[in-house]
This record gives C-alpha cells, sequence and structure tokens, in this order.
C-alpha cells in the first residue's frame, strides 16, 4: 500500500480522498491556492503545500507545481479526484516519470477514451452499440452538414478532445447546424486547446443511464450496477439515482455485461463509467468513458456497500478485487442531489462567505460537503460545495427523506439551488421516474409559465 497520498484537488472530492485514506492508514497531503488557504480540505490533510494563486492554470492544473509538491512531500501516490486533471494523460505521464503511481487508469486509457471519436470506433469494433455519426474529429462546418444528411436530423455536437457539456449543441435543421457549429468549435477550442467537433444522431426524450465499472491490474474487471443521470442542466448533472427507474433486472444484466466489455476492450483498470444513452425502446448506445471517479460515486456506495475511492486506491496499489461479479447486490434506492452555489432564479454564481451552517441527518442521509461555518466560496472554481444523498428501501423512501434533509439543510450568507430540488421532488412526473435529458429544461419552462399565469391572475390593488 501507498506510504502518503498528494491530493490534486480541492473541495468535497478532495474531503472525500482524505477520508478514504484514512480508513486505509494513509497519509494525506492537500495542495491548495491562495484562495483556498482556509478551505476544509486544507485544514482536514496531515500535511498541506500552497501551490499558486487563484488562477487555475496556475494551481490546479499546475502540472510541474503538483509533481513538485508531490515529491517534496514525500508522497509516492498522487489522487486526481474529478475535474482539474482527473482525465489528462499528460499529467498521469508526468506522476510515472517521476516515479509516483497515479491514483487512475493507465496512461494509454485515459489518451483512449478521451480521444472521443477514437473511442467510439473501439468500442464499434468491440461490438459495443455506437449511435450512427462521425468516427473523426472535423472541424469544417460542411463536412458536418453532409454526416448530419447521411444520419437524419436532429444531430448533436461534441467536443472531440473532452467532455462536460462544453462545445456540445444540438441541431435539428440544416440551418441550425450552420449557426451552431462555429460556436460549439470555438466554445471546444477555448476549453480544451481543440476545435474539433463530432457529429451524432440525436435521441429526443433518450435517458442517460452510466455503468459503475472497477476494474484492478490482474484482468479482472466488474460493474457495480447503474446510475440514472437524465436530471441535467446544460448537460451537467443535478439529480442522480441507483438504480434506475428504467430498468429491469434483465435490461441492467444485458447493459452491465456491456459495459464490462468496452473496459475489458482497452485493458481497463481502476475505476470508471461507461456512460450509455437509453430509448423509451430499451435500445441503448454508448456515449463515452469517463477514466475517473465520478461526482455522482456515493449513490452506487450507498446500494452496493463498497467504497468506490477505496477501491480505486487498492486497484492502484496492484491489489486484486476482493469480488466477483455474482458478490454484488443491489440494496434499497439512492439519490444525489448536487448543491452549488448560485441565485435559483438567475442561475448565477453566488460566492461569498457561508454564515449559519447545519447539514442534515438521521437514517439514510449523507452529505458530502466542502464546507462549513465561515468557509468562503470563491469566485474561481466550479460552484458545487456539497453533494446530498438519502438511501431508502425503496425509490419513494429515498425521495420522501431527501425531501426531509433538504428542508433542514441550512447554508446562510450565499444563495443555493436547494429550491430548485425542492420544486423538483415535488413534480409529479418526477416523482413517477418519467425522466429524460430534456427533463429540466421543460420542467422549468413549464414553471416559469405557472408562475407568469399566476400572477396574471393576481387583482390589482388600487390605490388612493
Amino acid at each position: 500500500m501507498f506510504k502518503k497520498v498528494l491530493i490534486a484537488n480541492r473541495g468535497e472530492i478532495a474531503l472525500r480522498i482524505i477520508r478514504a485514506c484514512r480508513e486505509l492508514q494513509i497519509p494525506t497531503v492537500a495542495i491548495y491556492s491562495t484562495a483556498d488557504r482556509d478551505a476544509l480540505h486544507v485544514r482536514l490533510a496531515d500535511e498541506r503545500v500552497c501551490i499558486g494563486p487563484p488562477a487555475v492554470a496556475d494551481s490546479y492544473l499546475n502540472i510541474p507545481a503538483i509533481i513538485s509538491a508531490a515529491l517534496s512531500f514525500g508522497a509516492d501516490a498522487v489522487h486526481p479526484g474529478y475535474g482539474f486533471l482527473s482525465e489528462n494523460g499528460d499529467f498521469a505521464e508526468a506522476c510515472q516519470r517521476s516515479g509516483l503511481t497515479f491514483i487512475g487508469p493507465r496512461v494509454r486509457n485515459i489518451r483512449l477514451m478521451g480521444d472521443k471519436p477514437r473511442a467510439r470506433r473501439i468500442m464499434e469494433k468491440a461490438g459495443v452499440p455506437v449511435l450512427s455519426g462521425t468516427s473523426a474529429g472535423i472541424t469544417d462546418v460542411r463536412e458536418a452538414q453532409a454526416v448530419a444528411a447521411q444520419v437524419g436530423f436532429p444531430v448533436l455536437l461534441k467536443a472531440a478532445a473532452g467532455g462536460g457539456g462544453r462545445g456540445m449543441r444540438i441541431a435539428h435543421t440544416a440551418n441550425e447546424l450552420a449557426t451552431v457549429f462555429p460556436v460549439a468549435r470555438d466554445e471546444a477550442a477555448a476549453a480544451f486547446g481543440d476545435g474539433a467537433l463530432y457529429v451524432e444522431k440525436y435521441l429526443e426524450h433518450a435517458r442517460h443511464v452510466e455503468v459503475q465499472i472497477v476494474a484492478d491490474q490482474h484482468r479482472n474487471v466488474l460493474h457495480l450496477g447503474e446510475r440514472e443521470c437524465s436530471v441535467q442542466r446544460r448537460y451537467q448533472k443535478i439529480i442522480e439515482e441507483a438504480p434506475s427507474p428504467a430498468l429491469n433486472k434483465r435490461l441492467r444484466e444485458r447493459m452491465g455485461a456491456v459495459a464490462v466489455k468496452a473496459a475489458q476492450a482497452i485493458g481497463y483498470t481502476n475505476v470508471g463509467t461507461i456512460e450509455f444513452l437509453l430509448d423509451a425502446q430499451g435500445h441503448f448506445y454508448f456515449i463515452e468513458m469517463n477514466t475517473r471517479v465520478q461526482v455522482e460515486h456515493p449513490v452506487t456506495e450507498m446500494v452496493t456497500g463498497i467504497d468506490i475511492v477505496q477501491a480505486g486506491i487498492c486497484a492502484a496499489a496492484g491489489q486484486p478485487l476482493p469480488w466477483r461479479q455474482r458478490d454484488i447486490a443491489l440494496s434499497g434506492h439512492a439519490l444525489e442531489c448536487r448543491i452549488v452555489a448560485e441565485d435559483p432564479q438567475t442561475l448565477r454564481p453566488s460566492p461569498g462567505t457561508i454564515r449559519g451552517y447545519h447539514a442534515p441527518g438521521g437514517f439514510g442521509v449523507r452529505v458530502e460537503s466542502g464546507v462549513a461555518e465561515n468557509s468562503v466560496v470563491p469566485v474561481y472554481y466550479d460552484s458545487m460545495i456539497a453533494k446530498v444523498i438519502t438511501w431508502g428501501k425503496t425509490r419513494e423512501e429515498a425521495i420522501r427523506r431527501m425531501r426531509v434533509a433538504l428542508a433542514e439543510y441550512h447554508i446562510g450568507g450565499i444563495k443555493t439551488n436547494i429550491p430548485l430540488h425542492q420544486l423538483i421532488l415535488s413534480d409529479p412526473d418526477f416523482v413517477a421516474g418519467k425522466i429524460h435529458t430534456r427533463y429540466l429544461e421543460q420542467f422549468l419552462a413549464r414553471s416559469a409559465a405557472a408562475r407568469d399565469a399566476s400572477a396574471m391572475s393576481e387583482p390589482i390593488s388600487l390605490r388612493a
């Protein structure tokens, strides 16, 4: 096992990794920017080191500074968490060349799956179902229009070099494609340094379902069931749950087997997810692979009893998986609500100092947070500050428990999206499991229309 782990991240995922390491009796080193000097993950780590100013390029994306810090503090492994450098092949390779273990998959795995068009080709060759579209990145709108004419509208444009919703646009017509293509291309270039896009057939009202994979360095690969991730805003997940209300036992087994096949096709090691689109007829198609731990991993932990973060650390240390596929059983249902510092009306970020913090508790309630009383939410980083996870014997019980937890959760001094979560959890369509990737967009439109209608119907009071 490792003698010391440097955590190349911040916020709630850094705390999650600290706790997993402590259970494994591994000391930790936290890195931080000057904006995070008093952050919770900095206070709770065994050691800490400042690596630069607030700008991510000078701190959390500064590969030389992070490698130097790891070596200076005697770490023999680096955990990237999610975001930042977690799927950066250059960072993983720099760790390897410096004699550090990168707690994640092999460099080759990261590079193969990071090239989205190439990943599609690999999956097609392995017999994994893939939506029709381009097999290489393109930068010419005329090529995109030719592909769209072949596969049929609507189509989805996606950045070839990255994900997270950046560089993604839907086009329903040739004229719309001509308009959104340069926007998506420029956005992809700004985010990933590469403006190449690929085009694939867009499924209306499809579900986003991902399968959790765990693999070791001894060719053992298994899946931990699926997560429903269809409640999204601008391609960013808002609420996740496990298992998916759309899957039965047979479909779950099929998707799980295909996900394992996909991971085996590239000789995958460590934890990761295979993401699928699922249509109303039960057909599913490969979207991409995330070669890291996911934000929403706790819902799978809650229904399987398996610590996914610890599993990734142990796999990176060369330990074989202690389970076989027949040992994996799902129990109950779990939900996760991502709590972000933003105005629930304008959806703009709401940085500031937290004054008055109270986290919910009780049976079946888990809070993964990177903040506490007097914590500062900086303007420089992602606005997600916490995750609330609830478990119940049934989906209905998990939803009821989440409503109680959110009502109890108090984060003063800033605004959060807790009111939005409360609205969604009261929506009959969500409660019935009638969700898809455009669900939230349509729900917000309905809610706005209802508010406008209510305002119009209010009597006008005349004052003298």
